[in-house]
């Protein structure tokens, strides 16, 4: 049967407002902690990537923030706040989704912390490898290469081949034809041959390449 406001005593209507006032307020936290944790996840997924060799930028940073925050609050939410409401029958199912999908993304940002401090070691290996063979790189076009391959060394464009190969190439007066130079961190100094395939990496990895890197 239906109770309309007007057959309700005027003092249990007041109270049954504040009932539903006080619900409101405390199921009014999912998409505040959704704007909270869009950015924090942003940061961390720059600082601490959770994969890869490098650190992704703040665009795609923020885009796969928003994809985790958004599969988290359209599916765990629901699914978590009919588990809540399990527990707790007279809450409200808004109010329920609403605190299960706040809980959930406050998970997923603790998650990224963890991966990101598990994956941190592998990228700082990948980074200290990166550093030695641009020295590596820069030192043999100092001493080694032509006039016109010194004067565009700061142009120097990477391309990971491996876990431990690197194809660096020097842009030169022709933008066809370049310098490029395999380079090996697993010794030390590292090692150095020349490729003798010209083309850039733009054009043998392609400028779309995860593994193409620009110093």
């Amino acid at each position: 049967m239906l109770v309309y406001p007007q057959d309700v005593p005027h003092g249990e209507t007041d109270a049954l407002w504040r009932s539903r006032v006080r619900w409101r307020l405390r199921g009014a936290t999912l998409w505040p902690g959704f704007a909270v944790a869009l950015v924090v996840d942003a940061v961390l997924l720059h600082v601490l990537p959770i994969a890869g060799e490098g650190r992704p930028g703040p665009v795609a940073s923020l885009l796969l923030a928003g994809f985790f925050n958004l599969v988290t609050v359209a599916l765990g939410a629901p699914l978590a706040g009919r588990a809540l409401r399990r527990r707790r029958p007279e809450m409200p199912r808004v109010v329920a989704d609403d605190q299960a999908g706040t809980v959930l993304l406050a998970l997923v940002t603790a998650a990224l912390v963890v991966l990101g401090l598990v994956h941190r070691p592998a990228l700082q290996d990948s980074e200290r490898d990166r550093l030695a063979q641009a020295e590596a790189v820069r030192a043999y076009v100092a001493h080694r290469a032509p006039a016109e391959y010194r004067a565009n060394i700061d142009r120097a464009d990477t391309s990971r081949q491996g876990p431990d190969l690197w194809r660096t190439c020097v842009p030169g007066r022709d933008p066809h034809r370049a310098l490029c130079l395999f380079v090996t961190t697993d010794q030390s100094p590292p090692g150095i041959a020349v490729d003798r395939d010209q083309r850039p990496n733009s054009v043998v990895s392609g400028p779309q390449n995860p593994g193409r890197l620009s110093r």
